[in-house]
C-alpha cells in the first residue's frame, strides 16, 4: 500500500496543519521554542509512516510506525503543556487519539503478518 493511501497518514498530515495554526497563535517568546519543537515533531509523525511503509520488510514498517507513535506521545505530551500555560484550550486532541487507534490499529495488523 502507497502511504498517502493510508487514513492514518491522512490523518496526521491534518494534524500537522492543525499545529503550525495553532502555533501561529502562541506568544512571540515561544516561536522559536516550543512552537517549534511541536512543528518538528507533528511533521515526523506522517514521515515516518511513509518511510516504514517504503521499507522491505514488514518488521521494519512496525518500526517506524513505533516511532510515529513515540512522536504523536510527545506531541500529546505539549498539547497538554501548552494547554496548561494557558496557549490553547485542548484543541487538536481528538484527532491526535484517532490518529494513535490508527496507528495501534496497524501496527496489530502488521504483527499477524510476521
Amino acid at each position: 500500500m502507497i502511504h498517502s493511501e493510508m487514513k492514518v497518514w491522512q490523518l496526521s498530515i491534518d494534524l500537522v496543519e492543525d499545529v503550525f495554526k495553532l502555533t501561529k497563535k502562541f506568544p512571540k517568546e515561544e516561536t522559536y521554542t516550543l512552537a517549534q519543537q511541536m512543528k518538528r515533531v507533528a511533521i515526523s509523525i506522517p514521515s515516518n509512516i511513509a518511510e516504514g511503509m517504503a521499507r522491505n520488510t514488514t518488521k521494519e514498517c512496525i518500526r517506524f510506525l513505533h516511532i510515529s507513535l513515540g512522536s504523536l506521545s510527545e506531541l500529546d505530551t505539549q498539547l497538554i503543556i501548552v494547554n496548561r500555560l494557558g496557549f490553547t484550550n485542548g484543541e487538536n486532541r481528538d484527532r491526535l487519539n484517532r490518529v494513535k487507534m490508527l496507528l495501534l490499529g496497524n501496527i496489530r495488523h502488521l504483527r499477524t503478518k510476521l
